[in-house]
């Protein structure tokens, strides 16, 4: 007689919870923004030691070759020098007039240079300096993103720095806006 097969069903595998199209970051709750320091001071303060260093390094810099006419302060984040909102207030955006801004981001810094946006003379007298120095010229429209000033060619920087006062960016900035034809 031949063996009888087990009339027993082999158990099945349970089924799988169906896939969702959500995301995960979708279904967290929303994370809360962190203020972002108001001040230089408490900016430097929340920054590692190692990023603080550069910061500072950079800033000093900075504040050697910039006019002492531009007001240094924070906004977007990052180190400002520019014209507050106090002296000039019809800007496009609401915001204070940037000239120069320095920021520490996750994989670098930044000095963002406002003379040598979208590539102006500046732009373009630098990167041959960097050039000439054998050093990367890594810059967007006006951000030059470095990791240590060293990395810099810092002659033609500073030049950049120093090639404007506010009175001279303020009456650049209104002609480009067409701001001086109102009344």
């Amino acid at each position: 007689m031949a063996a009888r097969k087990s009339a027993a069903k082999p158990a099945s595998k349970p089924k799988a919870a169906p896939k969702s199209t959500a995301t995960a970051k979708s279904k967290a709750a929303p994370r809360a923004k962190s203020a972002r320091p108001a001040t230089v001071a408490a900016y430097l303060a929340s920054l590692e030691p190692e990023r603080r260093a550069v910061i500072e390094e950079a800033r000093a810099f900075v504040k050697k070759h910039i006019s002492k006419d531009y007001a240094e302060f924070m906004n977007w984040g990052v180190i400002n020098w520019g014209i507050p909102l106090e002296v000039f207030a019809d800007t496009y955006n609401k915001q204070p007039l940037c000239y120069v801004g320095l920021g520490a981001q996750k994989n670098y810094n930044s000095l963002y240079l406002m003379a040598a946006y979208d590539e102006s003379n500046g732009a373009k007298a630098m990167k041959a300096a960097f050039a000439k120095a054998g050093k990367r010229f890594d810059m967007g429209k006006c951000c030059l993103r470095f990791k240590a000033l060293a990395d810099l060619e810092l002659k033609s920087v500073a030049k950049v720095i120093a090639s404007s006062t506010p009175e001279d960016y303020l009456a650049y900035y209104k002609r480009t806006k067409g701001l001086t034809m109102r009344a």
